[in-house]
């Protein structure tokens, strides 16, 4: 027994050894095992991290950090290090779990036991602690009922991963279709993680005024923040103060503030809201912006951009190397809370689509259970007319009350009952048929009132109801047991009843919102269940080089679609009635094709150019405008002298490519401050004189604007309202006839008529009462007020001096300013010159009153609403031309055909100048003039000579020096004039040369360019002495000595 325990004793495992060793009950707990290990190292002892793990991303952390232990890592930042470390040492805490060997553990520790000498150099690791970011969170005070609601939004499941991959990227899309919450969460996510803390600011822009208005009220109502931390500014008006962290606005705004500050200092995030409609302004910040990103990450400020959009063509972004050199991640989120079923129709309407749409409404109106309809049609008149029809079917009286059947929900056996009565009335009504004479095989014509698409496939989620095509006599029928509360949506109705659709029905009471597209994404109707898709909308469409404009009634794309089927199920299983087959549905492009490549971009390259982008053929677009419209653009915008005049020469490629990147003049810079179309900013920019400032500001208001008198051309429903209609338009006829004044005022034409009307309208208050009296839309006074303002501030910005303000008392203008306002819209619109068809060009009758343009080949006419249109004048300019039945111009005012030269010179050519009369000098410019006949450029209008600067070349010089030599340029020389030898007329003399003074003369002058008195005197600044010898040759050698002294005979 003793032998055997000293035997035993030679091989137990020590104190230090046994503590290294546990039972099977100490398992799980890896973390405290690690510790453990850690304390008992003696000091001086370096012992070995164990890497148990060596595969996947340990295995090669473990390879990097044991590559960088002889030496340090350039480049591996110390944060980096030490979060391999960190890694690295979790991994082998995981895997000491695992039971050691017995021999591996005991080597182990008679390896820790070994002492070391006094003289063993200790081997300490070097503890450098990195600088860390710390996390930051931002608590938020919600409210338990908001906090419930955002917890059901799909968005909020994705937090996580939507603010790793924003920390994790400087650039990120997110795509979630209507209703998932991003517009109101992300924002929300981004101010927790501290992206608004120490003077940041998270912007957020929204392509309309509506959304960013509403949206900052939801969110700040969503934080219970108030209206100075969560704001919103839009192109009138804004609440936005030094508090402000969270802030939408449009994307001009935007646009705007990137012009004054481009690195956008004070943002640290912005977010790109509603991408899928690709405005022109939202493309251009997106490409911006990609360019913002990286200066800021190299300045070591970065700023986080995220596009968020509910149909993207993410192609645009992902696969466009141009724009984003690293392609961004893209996140996707679920839309759709609960499912919404898709039933196309049998057969595809071709006109009557708003017939199909009331036959739809009233059958899902009797036959459905309770829930919202929202119908979509394509513009006002439309609206109103269905509107109409459905009140008249289905009356409520606000009298009403809620009672039994009213407001009573029809069970599935009250509905089947109904259609089983139905069809027996229609079996009953069926013609007798001889199938004899028919065939066998039937017509495989397909099922298609089928569920087309269904986003949860669950059998009996709804019932499947057979809501048939066709007429039915029912429809047309009024029923009061079942009142329908209709409202009509689009963008040009007041907001005050825009904002009813957001309120619940009466009770007893089924709400129906007919709309334009207007509530396809930007607004979110609550309680609607059913959707009733006509599959058409109407778009203003812009010929790129002509900028001819015309409304035309199109298919929409199928994003379109599936945005408009989204709008049902947001509370509960919804349905969309698509009145087009799925055939019709399938031929549907894919996407909307982006603003950008549809409307001519003068304005857009103009604040580009205004950034000092002068290539904007390079500019990183999404989607680039095509070159032709880009061409047109930068035309236009040297005619209008916004650019320089590109040089004409080199080689034809060479002189192309100039003219696409033209710099910007100074005038164009000052033009591109006022938020108007070019256009209308250079004839605020020609205003100053004459006191027309005021005018032309409120008249370019109202051009920008449009749409000021109501429309009472809409069908009538009744004999009553047909008389109510004809007696306000004729009322707002005899206003405008009021408003265009007599003689030369009435020539300024639509334009005064716009101008009284905003004048009338003001010294009356801008009131609700007079706009309806006068045929006014107040909506669109309102804005005009607001712009008024915004240029009015726009240019005392630019003219310190001016001292203009708002006058709700402004007199009209005198007749001498109402030329002076012609001449001046005259120099705006250029290019918009129509010459009326004369007599003996007509070609046929349809040329009758027509009117011929230098940009259409086809005849264009002035408008039956315009107050010019019985008078005719022979030369008008318009505003724009909207093509309907025939092309009419709109906007139109009459100009004098000698104004057009010189105030349109590079849209004339000019002839040779007129020997009668002959050129002259001008004192007031010191530049020689002369009287040039000329032609419109493409048509060749043939127009009156008028007096311009002469041309370029020798002659200029020779004239010049004859009228130097006469003593008109420099009064002082007059005195030698009778001294002379030789007379001035020889200058311009074909033999001149044989004189030596002419030729010294003219070789002095054309060394210098000094073709006008203030060439002469910038070169007499430059040089004193400067034309003296050549001037001496022409008077007696006993007065040189004279002259001598007086030269130059100017004060410098």
């Amino acid at each position: 027994r003793a032998e055997l325990l000293s035997k035993l004793n030679e091989v137990q495992a020590s104190e230090a050894e046994m503590k290294l060793l546990y039972t099977t009950s100490k398992l799980g707990v890896g973390e405290r095992m690690y510790q453990t290990k850690r304390m008992i190292q003696e000091p001086g002892t370096l012992v070995p991290e164990k890497i148990r793990s060596i595969s996947g991303a340990n295995k090669r952390r473990h390879s990097s950090h044991s590559e960088s232990e002889p030496e340090e890592e350039p480049s591996s930042s110390e944060e980096e290090k030490e979060e391999q470390k960190q890694e690295i040492e979790k991994s082998s805490a995981r895997d000491l779990n695992t039971a050691e060997k017995p021999e591996e553990g005991v080597k182990k520790a008679v390896a820790n036991q070994q002492p070391a000498g006094p003289s063993a150099p200790v081997c300490q690791p070097a503890s450098k602690k990195p600088s860390c970011k710390p996390a930051v969170f931002i608590p938020v005070d919600r409210s338990p009922e908001i906090q419930e609601a955002r917890l059901k939004l799909p968005i909020l499941a994705e937090e996580q991963v939507i603010m790793e991959a924003i920390s994790e990227n400087p650039i990120v899309i997110i795509c979630g279709e209507t209703g998932s919450g991003k517009t109101t969460q992300v924002p929300q996510f981004l101010y927790e993680a501290g992206y608004a803390s120490s003077n940041g600011t998270i912007g957020i822009t929204e392509p309309r005024r509506v959304a960013a208005v509403s949206m900052s009220q939801r969110v700040a109502k969503e934080m219970n923040l108030s209206h100075r931390v969560v704001s919103y500014q839009i192109r009138y008006e804004g609440n936005v103060t030094d508090e402000t962290q969270i802030k939408f606005m449009t994307d001009g705004v935007l646009l705007k503030e990137i012009q004054k500050d481009f690195l956008l200092s004070k943002y640290k995030a912005i977010i790109i809201d509603e991408a899928h409609e690709r405005s022109m302004y939202t493309d251009i910040l997106i490409g911006l912006l990609s360019r913002i990103v990286p200066l800021r990450e190299k300045k070591g400020l970065p700023l986080k951009l995220i596009v968020m959009s509910a149909t993207l063509r993410v192609e645009d972004f992902t696969d466009n190397n141009r724009l984003f050199s690293v392609t961004p991640p893209v996140i996707q989120v679920d839309a759709r809370q609960f499912p919404v079923t898709v039933h196309f129709n049998k057969k595809t309407p071709l006109d009557d689509y708003s017939g199909e749409c009331f036959r739809k409404v009233c059958k899902i109106h009797r036959l459905l259970p309770s829930g919202g309809i929202l119908v979509f049609l394509t513009g006002q008149a439309e609206v109103h007319s269905l509107c109409r029809r459905l009140r008249k079917a289905f009356p409520f009286q606000k009298n009403n009350t809620a009672g039994g059947d009213d407001d009573r929900e029809e069970s599935v056996e009250e509905i089947r009952k109904f259609k089983k009565s139905r069809k027996r009335k229609k079996v009953m009504t069926l013609p007798r048929i001889d199938l004899d004479s028919y065939s066998v095989v039937p017509v495989d014509e397909g099922d298609e009132d089928r569920d087309a698409e269904t986003d949860d496939d669950i059998a009996g989620s709804d019932i499947d109801l057979d809501l048939e095509d066709g007429d039915s006599e029912e429809d047309e029928k009024s029923d009061s047991s079942l009142p329908l509360y209709v409202l009509p949506l689009y963008s040009l109705l007041a907001p005050e009843k825009q904002a009813k659709v957001f309120r619940a029905p009466p009770p007893g009471t089924r709400l129906c919102v007919v709309a334009t597209n207007v509530a396809e994404t930007s607004l979110t109707i609550p309680g609607i269940k059913y959707v009733v898709d006509c599959g058409k909308v109407k778009k203003r469409f812009y010929d790129k080089i002509t900028g001819v404009s015309s409304f035309r009634v199109t298919w929409i794309s199928q994003a379109s679609a599936n945005q408009r089927a989204g709008r049902a199920g947001r509370t509960e299983p919804g349905h969309c009635y698509r009145l087009y087959s799925s055939a019709v549905f399938m031929d549907f492009e894919k996407f909307p094709a982006p603003e950008i490549t549809k409307r001519p971009v003068e304005d857009l390259i103009l604040q580009m150019k205004a950034l000092n982008i002068e290539k904007v053929v390079n500019f990183p677009f999404p989607t680039p405008p095509p070159t032709e419209a880009l061409a047109a653009a930068e035309e236009l915008l040297i005619a209008l002298g916004a650019l320089k005049e590109p040089p004409m020469t080199g080689r034809l490629k060479q002189q192309l490519a100039a003219k696409l990147s033209c710099p910007i003049s100074p005038l164009g810079r000052i033009m591109a401050t006022f938020p108007v179309a070019p256009r209308y900013a250079k004839m605020l920019a020609l205003s100053r004189q004459h006191d027309c400032l005021p005018y032309t500001i409120t008249i370019v208001s109202a051009m920008t604007v449009r749409e000021l008198f109501e429309e009472f051309d809409r069908p009538a429903v009744s004999e009553e309202e047909t008389a109510q209609l004809k007696g306000k338009k004729a009322r707002l006829l005899q206003m405008q006839k009021i408003w265009a004044g007599q003689g030369p005022m009435q020539k300024l034409g639509d334009l005064m008529v716009m101008l009284g009307a905003v004048g009338a309208c003001e010294y009356a208050g801008c009131t609700r009462k007079f706009c309806e009296e006068n045929g006014l839309r107040y909506k669109a006074m309102l804005e005009i007020r607001r712009l008024r303002g915004q240029l009015t501030t726009a240019v005392n910005s630019v003219c310190t001096d001016a001292g203009l303000y708002v006058d709700p008392k402004m007199k009209p203008p005198t007749e001498a300013q109402a030329t002076y306002l012609r001449q001046i819209v005259l120099a705006g619109l250029g290019d918009h010159v129509a010459r009326r068809v004369q007599a003996e060009e007509l070609l046929d009758d349809k040329w009758k009153n027509a009117y011929k343009t230098a940009l259409l080949d086809d005849p264009v006419f002035i408008h039956p609403s315009s107050v010019l249109f019985k008078q005719l004048p022979e030369f008008v300019v318009y505003q724009e031309i909207v093509e309907t039945t025939k092309m009419y111009m709109k906007g139109v005012s009459a100009v004098e055909p000698e104004w057009i030269p010189a105030l349109l010179p590079p849209y004339c050519h000019f002839g040779k100048p007129l020997e009668n009369p002959p050129p002259s000098y001008c004192p007031e410019t010191g530049r020689i003039r002369c009287h040039r006949p000329s032609v419109f450029y493409r048509v060749s209008w043939q127009l009156p000579a008028v007096e311009v600067d002469y041309p370029e070349g020798i002659d200029r010089y020779k004239y010049f020096a004859r009228f130097l030599l006469e003593g008109k340029v420099i009064e002082k020389l007059s005195s030698y004039s009778q001294f002379l030898l030789s007379s001035p007329l020889i200058m311009l003399k074909t033999w001149s040369k044989l004189q030596p003074r002419t030729e010294s003369l003219l070789r002095a002058l054309v060394a210098e360019n000094c073709d006008n008195r203030d060439a002469l005197l910038a070169a007499w600044k430059k040089n004193p002495k400067y034309l003296l010898p050549a001037y001496c040759q022409w008077i007696p050698e006993a007065m040189h000595d004279e002259l001598a002294k007086k030269w130059p005979p100017v004060a410098l």
